[in-house]
């Protein structure tokens, strides 16, 4: 079964959104419709044209400093508001290899190591999202399992295990892949074939 994407993972933004005057339109139109104003009424509180409004949110005109003012006082927002979105740092992380941080969490055992592999914190799309490199090498050990929110990602890379998600039971081998609401009770149920790695990535809304 091939499914759609509605988004382009290739897809690159207009070179138009890197202007001033895009980044200036996008939080005017934000601030309006989070105040639920209509572009005609912000025009009778700004003197301007619904035209030259509609210029603005749309990024095709450069506004000058006494409209974005203007705008502000309607707005009840700071003047340097405005220029928020467009001084925005864009962060990456790279990691080499085996510079990873080594991370305790809740359940974990001695021989089950988690690896963080790079957090970016809070930042414009809303979403937290931690990559972790897990190694399990104690046949032995098992664990309680674990339940959080977000939404979490196994992508096996050696050995097996059979994963729990809930009440039910995956059998994991290289190459397969496991996406489910981490809100159910999930973690490693039996370990059939170690060394087994996997790479597990957990995303979540950032606090507000």
């Amino acid at each position: 079964m091939v499914t759609k994407l509605t988004q382009d993972p290739h897809g690159v933004r207009d070179a138009r959104e890197k202007v001033l005057e895009v980044a200036i339109g996008r939080v005017v139109r934000a601030y309006r419709k989070q105040q639920n104003i209509t572009v005609a009424e912000l025009s009778q509180l700004t003197d301007l044209s619904i035209g030259m409004l509609s210029k603005i949110e749309n990024g095709n005109t450069s506004p000058s400093l006494s409209t974005l003012q203007a705008l502000a006082n309607a707005l009840s927002v700071p003047l340097t508001s405005f220029f928020r979105e467009y001084e925005e740092n864009r962060e990456a992380v790279h990691t080499k290899a085996g510079s990873g941080v080594d991370v305790d969490r809740e359940g974990t055992r001695s021989g089950h190591q988690y690896n963080l592999l790079g957090h970016i914190g809070a930042n414009n799309s809303g979403v937290i999202v931690e990559p972790y490199l897990i190694q399990l090498t104690s046949e032995s050990d098992t664990f309680q399992t674990f339940q959080h929110g977000g939404i979490e990602t196994i992508y096996m890379l050696e050995g097996e295990v059979d994963y729990r998600h809930g009440s039910d039971i995956y059998k994991l081998q290289p190459g397969d892949t496991l996406f489910f609401d981490a809100d159910a009770p999930h973690g490693p149920e039996t370990l059939r074939v170690l060394p087994a790695k996997y790479l597990s990535i957990i995303s979540y809304p950032q606090k507000a």
